[in-house]
């Protein structure tokens, strides 16, 4: 028998940046418990070798809505589209958010007194408006109807620093590398729009919490995952259907009495 804390029987939940590693199991886990799925992101088809989300497309429990969400206006066509198929969503997972490419110029990932403002502009857009965009657009909505959860995706280098150490594999390969500071800044301004609109939207029935994740593992250098690893209370990297769990909980019945928390599922990475 399923747990009614956890059924999403008949909801509709829309996850930004849905094609993406994280956002396709937050849209499968979703789906899996009777939700239906909207995936926003720019990224049209699903990528090949994802069985369980191609499933869940051909059964339409999940389907694609393209939009760039730093477009306004193509959000909301898309939105648009998502209410008139399945009605006005109840759950709104911002997962979009964009980094420094690990083969970005070395002047995006050089010191921080040459860290080129064009960069800063292109992260601070999606990370941060798109996710205000995507708030205005959904929550609004759900705000009208009276109810609703939004879970607001931060990292560990949005509360900490970055170890710049973790790193030093590429200085000691030449490189003049730094983890840059964008991502940082934005991930940071996520944690005070929960708080913002937690409290703007509390008597509207809308629930506002953040999810700070630290690294998942995705085949990442093999000196990187060493010092990155030793420097872990858990010793490991994350899997990525773990961020499902605190994912569910914050969007779940089991959750309608929290607001503008911060659940923070980082390994043990902030207790040091």
């Amino acid at each position: 028998m399923s747990d009614p804390l956890f059924d999403f029987t008949d909801r509709v939940a829309v996850v930004t940046g849905g094609m993406g590693k994280l956002g396709r199991a937050y849209a499968c886990a979703l789906a899996e418990r009777g939700a239906r799925v909207a995936v926003v992101d720019t990224i049209a088809d699903a990528p090949a070798g994802d069985a369980a989300f191609v499933a869940h497309l051909a059964a339409g429990r999940v389907a694609a809505f393209p939009a760039d969400i730093t477009d306004r206006g193509a959000l909301e066509q898309a939105v648009d589209a998502v209410t008139a198929a399945w009605g006005v969503p109840h759950i709104l997972v911002n997962n979009a958010a964009i980094d420094a490419p690990p083969d970005a110029p070395l002047s995006e990932n050089g010191p921080f007194e040459t860290y080129p403002a064009e960069s800063l502009d292109r992260i601070l857009d999606v990370n941060v408006k798109g996710a205000v965009h995507c708030c205005q657009v959904v929550g609004g909505r759900m705000a009208r109807a009276g109810r609703g959860a939004i879970v607001n995706i931060s990292s560990i280098y949005g509360l900490l620093s970055p170890v710049q150490d973790i790193y030093g594999y590429r200085r000691r390969g030449g490189e003049d590398f730094y983890k840059p500071v964008g991502y940082s800044v934005s991930k940071s301004a996520i944690l005070n729009l929960t708080r913002y609109l937690a409290t703007y939207w509390a008597r509207a029935g809308v629930r506002v919490n953040t999810l700070t994740l630290a690294g998942v593992f995705d085949d990442q250098h093999p000196e990187f995952l060493k010092a990155y690893c030793e420097r872990m209370p858990l010793g490991r990297m994350a899997r990525r259907e773990e961020a499902v769990g605190p994912l569910l909980f914050l969007v779940s019945d089991a959750a309608s009495y929290v607001t503008g928390a911060n659940l923070v599922a980082d390994g043990g990475w902030t207790a040091w």
